[in-house]
């Protein structure tokens, strides 16, 4: 069992401020722990759509609808049929970042918080989810060469290698969510 601690959100429900820690389990499932109550979620059906998706919290299932959010205002978020007024602040990096057992099952992933400067690391230049991978553990890259496709905010960026060499980890999967910084490949 894997444990990748995400960002801390302050986030204002109906003008009321909460600190919301997302720690995700495994890749669909996560702890949400909302100013310091956990809570268990996990996302339902296929890859979900960043503005509607279901996600099952202890045992019961949730319809979300979100419009595309913007950290500057706030947001109508649809739970089921109730609608909430809410703000996400900027995230506040977390001290301890992520915590990986057995290191076997570990995907070698880095939060935002953990940034290190690694030889040859490809990081995520922005928040967002991978829709292609292209490239795996051992494959030789070019320079340049495209090692997978983010989509943020309904736009398509291509990442690619800033040398050329071996794939020696490739950190990421199809449908998987990553932060600004994390380390998606090391290229050697």
């Amino acid at each position: 069992m894997w444990c990748l601690a995400l960002p801390t959100y302050d986030v204002l429900i109906e003008n009321k401020p909460r600190k919301v820690e997302i720690s995700k389990t495994s890749e669909k499932a996560f702890t949400i722990k909302i100013d310091g109550k956990s809570v268990n979620a996990e996302l339902l059906g296929g890859k979900p759509d960043f503005e509607k998706f279901s996600i099952k919290i202890d045992g019961k299932t949730y319809q979300i609808n979100l419009p595309k959010l913007d950290r500057e205002k706030s947001f109508q978020l649809k739970v089921d049929e109730l609608v909430f007024k809410a703000e996400v602040k900027t995230p506040v990096a977390k001290a301890s970042t992520t915590t990986f057992m057995p290191a076997s099952l570990s995907p070698a992933r880095k939060s935002v918080a953990q940034k290190e400067v690694t030889e040859g690391a490809v990081v995520a230049p922005m928040t967002g989810k991978i829709i292609s991978v292209k490239v795996k553990k051992g494959d030789v890259v070019k320079q340049n060469q495209v090692l997978c496709v983010i989509e943020a905010m309904k736009m398509e960026n291509e990442i690619a290698a800033s040398k050329a060499g071996t794939v020696k980890e490739a950190n990421v999967s199809e449908g998987s969510s990553v932060s600004e910084g994390e380390t998606l490949f090391v290229v050697g």
